[in-house]
């Protein structure tokens, strides 16, 4: 993902007596005391503190976290937002905790370095423990249900892997009864997330079925090639009656989709880690944006309206980056936008319209 320049809000919540406690502390309130003595003792806004780091492959790291007692925790499959300031300005990104859901207050997230990565390269290299971060509460729909199905089936591609190991680790430790299956797909075997866990995890537990395709390493696993419908019967003969989660790179996404496709739909749930090929703009370059805030307008290079806000030096907080965590919502005052993600077009004025994802079609006036 490309670099986030301004933080997520941090995750607060409210405490009782709060207000009476930071009138008497003063302006800074309470915190700013707690803060001189830890910066994790804080208790109205969540953050964690780095308390062990492991390098499993060769371009991921994988961060276990304290956070502190403004934590809620997580449903398993849920993702957070992480913040971390990197050369004086903090950056924001989603991971999903790789932890079981019933871990208390520990946490684990494993970051899977990207080339242009800025963040995920400052974990990859200079994550230490004592680091301390910004951690928003746990969100999304792609999670666990309430109630355990009878059976699951998970896909995974690379970083995609961690939540469906919060699932797998969540469903060991309940002694979940009912037949798990894991279709991984990796690079080749160095380059596999979580590999030695998987393998003891398969070995150990008689209704845990894992096959692996390594995409770059023909005959090297159970499976070959990308994604295909002949992996699933290998795999799972039955699954069809099993409730399947996957997750990873559009393209995987895409294809497990299409076979789902067929009356299963009820029975799949997705989740990507990476941002979606954007659809084509339509109308490059015509018009310009006005930002409200500072009344400064500059012509519109065709960009999603975060890039471009980002470019003008125009604050703009965001985190995923990819239309799922909302942080970017913005007002747009007026004019047209298209919806990179489903193509729609909306000209509706005053209306609240995800940055990131939004593209102007002509002149566009945004409350930024």
């Amino acid at each position: 993902m490309s670099p986030t320049t301004t933080a997520a809000a941090p995750s607060r919540r409210t405490i009782p007596g709060r207000g009476l406690l930071d009138l008497i502390a003063g302006p800074h309130g309470i915190d700013g005391y707690l803060e001189q003595i830890s910066p994790t003792m804080v208790t109205g806004e969540c953050r964690a503190e780095v308390v062990a780091v492991s390098r499993g492959t060769d371009d991921s790291v994988t961060l276990s976290l304290r956070p502190n007692r403004a934590w809620r925790g997580f449903r398993a499959g849920q993702f957070v937002q992480v913040s971390v300031e990197i050369a004086g300005v903090r950056h924001t990104r989603c991971y999903s905790p790789a932890s079981p859901e019933d871990a208390g207050r520990e946490l684990e997230i494993t970051v899977k370095r990207h080339p242009d990565g800025l963040v995920s390269n400052f974990f990859a290299d200079q994550a230490r423990p004592g680091l301390v971060i910004g951690l928003s509460q746990a969100d999304g729909d792609f999670h666990l249900p309430d109630s355990r199905p009878d059976s699951i089936l998970l896909i995974g591609g690379g970083s995609g892997i961690t939540p469906l190991m919060a699932i797998l680790r969540t469903l060991c430790a309940e002694e979940y009864a009912g037949q798990i299956a894991l279709i991984q797909y990796a690079p080749d075997p160095d380059r596999t997330i979580y590999r030695e866990e998987l393998d003891r995890m398969a070995a150990e537990k008689p209704n845990f079925r894992l096959a692996r395709s390594y995409t770059r390493a023909p005959g090297a696993g159970e499976l070959d090639g990308h994604f295909s419908p002949t992996h699933l019967p290998q795999a799972d003969p039955s699954f069809a009656d099993a409730e399947t989660f996957a997750c990873g790179p559009p393209a995987l996404l895409d294809a497990v989709r299409g076979t789902w496709a067929n009356g299963l739909e009820q029975r799949l749930h997705v989740e990507s880690f990476v941002p979606p090929s954007l659809l084509p703009i339509g109308e490059p370059g015509t018009g310009s944006i006005r930002f409200a805030g500072s009344d400064l307008e500059v012509e519109n290079s065709g960009a999603s309206i975060l890039e471009q806000a980002e470019k003008a030096g125009v604050p703009a907080e965001s985190g995923c980056r990819m239309g799922i965590c909302h942080t970017c919502t913005c007002r747009k005052v007026s004019g047209t936008v298209k919806n990179l993600l489903t193509e729609e077009v909306s000209a509706a004025p005053d209306e609240a319209i995800q940055l990131c994802v939004s593209a102007p079609l002509g002149d566009l006036v945004i409350d930024l």
